[in-house]
């Protein structure tokens, strides 16, 4: 009997989710606890898992579709129900270009090639973080798997000429065997532009130690003129970006940082530090740990406004904002003032690796007091983030660049950084901001704390 594939619950207030991307079709083949599908949710993005093994038998409910928790929303049969031909997906609302239908069906690895390729569809090393600085060095320009990366190298194709379908224009096997048999005189140029690679004003001014960051698109690749609809995630941004302007009284402040003591630091331990905690050296535990030290100081950045009262919360559990392809998302730190550096360390990492990988869960991403933010990955001096509700405090970490300043009387070359504080005036005054932000400053400054 076949074995019906729900929407999952994805906490106590998730009621509904989007499915943004099958991972299979019907007549494919899965494994128990095999990616299946990709949902969105008003918390998180995840991969859904196979509930059993088997073929998966038919989808009922195409990409694109928002539904309540607990629909089926596919089947599995075992391998020896699954005779005769599966059951066609339903279509989408939108046509599909006209030009698709000229183009020819896609063609299956070789069988010889097959089991060697298997296991690599499965991992997609492609996603790139918005995340701590230095992180960024990590992702790659095009979004793609393995497997498609492997198909391009044997046929001597670059994937920047390849235009992704998938999920935030990531290059799937299907677009890659689509390019590969197509007549070479209808593919782009080899010197055309690449669709993926951002323009090199986007670049960081400077990243000390460590290598420009990649830049990922924040949408599906769309055609000028297009008409695109807001995915899920997008749509739920939007509302909460206008709830909280209309919620808080926001007010910005901005220092700047002379990081000195700080770099010479991660640069002295990252060597070691890698080689003792298995984590890497980035600039965002420093961060982190100076704002930690200073609510210690000023516990009403750490609070939030509930009705006409103020919650002073016991912990200090820390957001970490992360823009991935299809959207922003802040997993969280839960007790982040009782970790020493190196637990903060591994915290960001941990986030970074299960974000990547969609292995959040709803709770990663509740609970936050305070946010950290981090324009400067990608140039930014400093921006002027809206708050995340219902925090009242919220931290931009800028881009970090070599400036000339003066000290004792004389010019010298120092990395800099400006640190923007966005802070609800409802309940919290100039004065106690820029004191809190102070303090920060003071903490980097003169830092003076084991990272190990």
């Amino acid at each position: 009997m076949p074995t019906d594939v729900v929407m999952p619950q994805m906490g106590e207030s998730i009621f509904e989710g989007t499915i943004t991307k099958w991972l299979k079709k019907p007549g494919d083949k899965v494994n128990r606890d095999e990616p299946l599908f990709e949902i969105s949710t008003d918390k998180v993005d995840a991969e859904i898992p196979s509930p059993t093994a088997g073929v998966l038998q038919e989808i009922k409910v195409p990409e694109g579709t928002t539904v309540q928790v607990n629909t089926v929303v596919g089947t599995i049969a075992a391998e020896g129900e699954a005779a005769g031909a599966p059951a066609a997906a339903p279509q989408p609302q939108a046509a599909a270009p006209a030009t698709a239908k000229t183009e020819a069906a896609p063609r299956a690895p070789e069988p010889a090639k097959a089991a060697a390729i298997a296991g690599e569809e499965q991992e997609d090393e492609s996603t790139v973080l918005q995340f701590p600085q230095g992180k960024g060095e990590e992702g790659e320009r095009v979004r793609s798997s393995p497997l498609v990366r492997r198909i391009a190298r044997e046929n001597k194709v670059d994937l920047n000429q390849v235009r992704g379908t998938g999920l935030g224009g990531r290059i799937t096997k299907e677009d890659i065997i689509r390019f590969v048999e197509r007549p070479a005189a209808q593919r782009p140029a080899a010197s055309a532009p690449a669709v993926h690679a951002p323009a090199a004003s986007a670049q960081p001014a400077y990243q000390p130690g460590t290598a420009a960051p990649a830049m990922p698109s924040q949408q599906p690749i769309a055609i000028p003129g297009e008409v695109m609809p807001m995915s899920a995630m997008r749509k739920k941004i939007a509302e909460r970006m206008v709830q909280s302007k209309r919620t808080s009284a926001h007010v910005h402040s901005v220092f700047e940082v002379d990081l000195t003591r700080v770099m010479a630091v991660r640069q002295r331990e990252k060597a070691s530090f890698g080689q003792r905690t298995g984590t890497r050296l980035t600039m965002m535990p420093f961060f982190c740990r100076a704002a930690i030290e200073s609510i210690r100081n000023w516990p009403i950045i750490n609070a939030s406004v509930e009705g006409d009262n103020l919650h002073y919360h016991r912990s200090v559990n820390l957001g970490i904002a992360v823009s991935l392809d299809w959207g922003l998302i802040v997993p969280v730190i839960k007790r982040a003032d009782e970790m020493n550096f190196v637990g903060v360390a591994r915290a960001i990492q941990d986030l970074a690796d299960r974000a990547r990988t969609k292995r959040l869960s709803v709770d990663d991403v509740q609970g936050g007091t305070f946010t950290i933010t981090n324009p400067g990955i990608f140039g930014s001096l400093f921006g002027t983030p809206i708050i995340n509700q219902p925090q009242v405090a919220i931290l931009g970490v800028g881009t970090i660049e070599k400036r000339a300043v003066v000290r004792h009387d004389a010019i010298a070359i120092r990395p800099m950084v400006y640190l923007a504080l966005s802070f609800d005036h409802r309940v919290i005054d100039g004065a106690v901001a820029d004191q809190f932000t102070g303090r920060i400053k003071r903490v980097l400054e003169e830092w003076a704390e084991p990272v190990v």
